[in-house]
């Protein structure tokens, strides 16, 4: 008797901590989802660049080129007079507004500030 009421016990114990532990499974990668979108929901980055009008007349705009040629929209050239600083070398802090989706589909930031 003594005996069965401890396997009892056991089995009731097992099936508890397994049940933990499937939560602790299904838990764990909604937390790091979770995690993981809340330090993306900053997006800002320091970008070392070069200012340029890239494209053809009538569809061109002001450019932030890396030295890896990638290619960075400008959302507000005119908040921080862009086009007075064209082939010039910036250090921009900015903000990511849209990922880019391919080949003449840059990504687009927002200059927050222009630290040199």
């Amino acid at each position: 008797m003594i005996i069965a009421t401890l396997y009892e016990t056991i089995a009731i114990y097992d099936i508890i901590l397994e049940k933990r532990f499937r939560m602790k499974q299904i838990l764990l990668p909604i937390l790091s989802i979770f995690l993981l979108s809340a330090c993306d929901a900053n997006k800002s980055a320091t970008i070392k660049g070069t200012i340029k009008y890239v494209g053809a007349a009538p569809h061109n705009y002001l450019a932030l080129e890396d030295s890896n040629h990638h290619i960075f929209k400008v959302d507000n050239p005119q908040d921080f007079n862009l086009k007075s600083k064209q082939n010039q070398r910036v250090i921009a802090k900015v903000k990511l507004l849209k990922k880019p989706v391919g080949s003449g589909f840059p990504a687009v930031i927002q200059i927050v500030d222009i630290l040199k």
